[in-house]
């Protein structure tokens, strides 16, 4: 059994801890307010825009353009978002998993990260990194995703790449939080803005001045859009995530603290009792 030294000096250690616990909690709730905030708003933008474009290729009709068909490459471009830190729960190791767990061959991945996390993780499981980005997570902006997409970009017009994917956490609420994959490019056409019964949606799509140039024009905007809103979607999650887990990491800390002192008062008790046994025995022998 420990001594009551050794049990003071513990329950001295997890209170230390659990002070630190509660102040991160803290200021992951005022970062995840703000994050909220943001991401709420870019949301509807986010989805509107993925949709809208979606929708637009559907009716185009046949076009011929890059972008929207696989290239030779068989090298898979995977843009994926974690943290700078850890202490956030199953967040960073989500991401990791959509990125293993997914059919893409570890081969055949050629990573862009934002975030050291993902990128230590599987750059150490053998995947070929091609960029980083970790200054991205402190503080998104719309340029940032820009920067990445103009990168990703010129890879796959090169053929260097011939599809480009987005791995990230999307922010449903506050305690929920889904990683997901999303193809980027080729641009997936869905099947449904074709097939539906509504007269407006079997209309070709006309394009001025040329499919070509417009297109060129849009889908850069598109994907930068679509990053932009995932990285938004992203910090929110990871502030979530590590709220999440430092006040369970405060509540663990209070259950063991509960538990330490009753063996304290435990051990206590035996060591007194054990005194005045040894008292009384004394007296007894001295009479």
């Amino acid at each position: 059994m420990a001594s009551m030294r050794d049990i003071k000096r513990r329950r001295q250690s997890v209170s230390s801890t659990q002070k630190i616990t509660k102040a991160m909690k803290l200021v992951a709730t005022v970062k995840l307010q703000k994050a909220k905030q943001r991401a709420e708003s870019t949301d509807p933008y986010f989805n509107y825009m993925y949709n809208t474009v979606c929708s637009m290729l559907a009716k185009a009709g046949a076009i011929n353009h890059p972008y929207l068909t696989a290239g030779e490459s068989n090298k898979k471009a995977v843009i994926t978002i974690s943290s700078n830190r850890g202490l956030a729960g199953g967040y960073n190791s989500n991401i990791i998993k959509q990125v293993t767990g997914s059919e893409l061959a570890p081969e055949d991945v050629v990573l862009y990260t934002i975030g050291k996390k993902a990128h230590d993780v599987l750059s150490g499981r053998g995947y070929e990194v091609a960029s980083e980005h970790d200054n991205v997570m402190e503080a998104p902006t719309y340029d940032d995703a820009k920067m990445v997409c103009d990168e990703v970009l010129e890879a796959f017009t090169s053929g260097e790449v011939g599809e480009i994917y987005l791995v990230y956490t999307h922010f449903k609420n506050t305690v929920s939080h889904e990683p997901k994959m999303l193809k980027l490019l080729p641009v997936e056409i869905d099947e449904g803005d074709v097939a539906s019964d509504d007269p407006d949606n079997k209309m070709i799509m006309n394009f001025e001045p040329d499919p070509e140039e417009a297109l060129d024009l849009i889908i850069p905007k598109y994907i930068s859009s679509l990053v932009y809103g995932a990285l938004v979607e992203a910090l929110a999650s990871e502030n979530g995530a590590r709220m999440q887990a430092m006040d369970s990491a405060t509540s663990n800390a209070e259950d063991i603290i509960s538990d330490l002192t009753l063996k304290y008062n435990r051990a206590r008790q035996g060591s007194i009792t054990q005194e005045l046994t040894e008292i009384i025995a004394g007296a007894e022998a001295i009479s």
